[in-house]
């Protein structure tokens, strides 16, 4: 094979990609099906397998997260982070994104922010601090946790059954999901706390600003600047919402657990008169719980069942799932056909310096908007490379990097949020209000979990 057409065919992949990205999520998703169709019927590469796992995880956490929204337990999760929020005022450019932070790693979805991040700037703005400062952070803050979260679906793409046996083939003893949280939990934390750092004393004061000044001569934004209160303490939390949150959190434990202890989840298996270990893989775990946690909260809180596909959550969960449906299905089918071709070309500048393989998942980041639809596109190639599985995992915050182009509707809903204008996105497109934050949350997350894999993959 050509490698003049294997490049053009992965020019063809990135135009393709590039296409979707114009369209948002859905859009991603069904154009990736006409690459799809190319690559298969024009340039004549075999289908390779659909995510299904991966679009399996998404749909058992949304069903599960987007009955908890329809419960109310979204919104006393909410009031709960807002008192604390208030409180402690002052301190809204540490305590805003880490309350994304945490509602991403509970929920397994960053999609939680859209609710929060007005009370943020309301924090901010009463109490003269630059909104952009927190709530840039913030939102960075709400995608950064994912590789965090027991039940992302990045995080269990990572835990799949290629990227453990080729730890074993590499010598080590095994990789779990506690493995791979120790690693990301702490490293991405500290990522955030830096961004957060730097936050503190970006930008003008806003008595300083010349944007701020002059919307405050405008009367319909002065009205809206001065005069609005974004709250949800006042909002009446029955006790099944209570109840709801307390049954959702039991579901992330059960699931840690089973992870904990791989005993409970061994069967033996008789096939021909052989007994086997079946190992029932966290993917599977997190499918079968999210789904029964998902049924217990809709019968025990009297959930209304018509509430559940009309929030939030769920929309952005099923378009996510269609997204990753085409991306996945598309990339795989071009990187399994042109792998065998590339082994003696860039994979031996990869294989030198292991590390440059974080500029990659960074770029196709960039591109597709998805942290799972990433690491599904991007492991295959590492791991035919034979990457080091410690690097593996502790360069994984760098499959967020969509924050580079703002164009990811958690980012552009916080600029539209912030009535001071201070989140913006800039005259020259890149010169946005997440460009510098993601940058230091990203790379000191990666550097931190590097050395951090080093300690606890083994």
């Amino acid at each position: 094979m050509n490698t003049y057409v294997l490049i053009l065919e992965f020019l063809f992949l990135l135009g393709m990609l590039y296409a979707g990205s114009r369209y948002g999520g859905i859009g991603l998703g069904v154009i990736s099906g006409i690459g799809l169709i190319i690559e298969v019927f024009v340039f004549r590469m075999p289908p390779a397998s659909a995510p299904i796992e991966v679009m399996l995880i998404i749909l058992a956490v949304v069903t599960c997260a987007s009955i908890l929204e329809a419960a109310g337990g979204l919104k006393f999760m909410l009031q709960v982070a807002e008192k604390i929020l208030r409180k402690n005022p002052k301190q809204i450019t540490f305590l805003g994104p880490i309350a994304t932070y945490t509602l991403t790693f509970m929920l397994g979805t960053g999609h939680a922010v859209y609710s929060i991040m007005p009370i943020i700037g309301d924090i901010a703005l009463k109490n003269k601090i630059r909104p952009e400062r927190p709530m840039a952070a913030a939102s960075v803050a709400s995608q950064l946790a994912l590789t965090a979260s027991p039940i992302s679906a990045v995080v269990n793409v990572y835990l799949g059954k290629a990227l453990i046996d080729l730890f074993h083939l590499q010598g080590g003893a095994n990789l779990t999901l506690l493995n791979v949280l120790s690693v990301t939990l702490p490293a991405t934390f500290l990522g955030m706390l830096a961004m957060c750092l730097y936050s503190l004393r970006r930008g003008k004061d806003l008595e300083k600003d010349p944007e701020y000044q002059r919307r405050l001569q405008d009367p319909t934004y002065r009205d809206l600047i001065l005069n609005s209160t974004k709250t949800t303490l006042n909002d009446y939390i029955p006790q099944s919402a209570k109840n709801a949150v307390y049954i959702f959190l039991s579901s992330i434990v059960i699931i840690v657990i089973l992870a904990l202890y791989e005993d409970i989840r061994t069967f033996e298996v008789i096939k021909e008169g052989v007994v086997t270990k079946n190992i029932v893989s966290m993917g599977v775990i997190i499918q079968m719980v999210m789904l029964c946690f998902g049924g217990i909260i809709l019968i025990s809180c009297k959930t209304p069942v018509r509430l559940v596909p009309e929030g939030v959550v769920f929309k952005s969960g099923m378009v996510a799932c269609i997204a990753i449906f085409g991306i996945a299905w598309m990339s795989d089918t071009y990187f399994t056909y042109a792998m065998p071709y590339f082994e003696q070309g860039i994979t031996s500048m990869v294989k030198a310096y292991p590390w440059t393989f974080i500029f990659a998942l960074f770029a196709v980041s960039v591109v597709i908007n998805s942290q799972a639809a990433t690491a599904k596109m991007m492991l295959p190639v590492a791991i035919a490379m034979g990457l080091p599985v410690p690097l593996l995992i502790g360069i994984m915050p760098a499959t967020y990097a969509y924050f580079f182009i703002p164009n990811y509707p958690s980012d552009i809903a916080t600029v539209n949020f912030d009535p001071t204008g201070t989140t913006k996105i800039g005259k020259y497109y890149f010169n946005h209000s997440f460009m510098v934050p993601g940058l230091i949350a990203v790379g000191i997350s990666c550097l931190v979990g590097i050395g951090l894999a080093e300690i606890f993959i083994r």
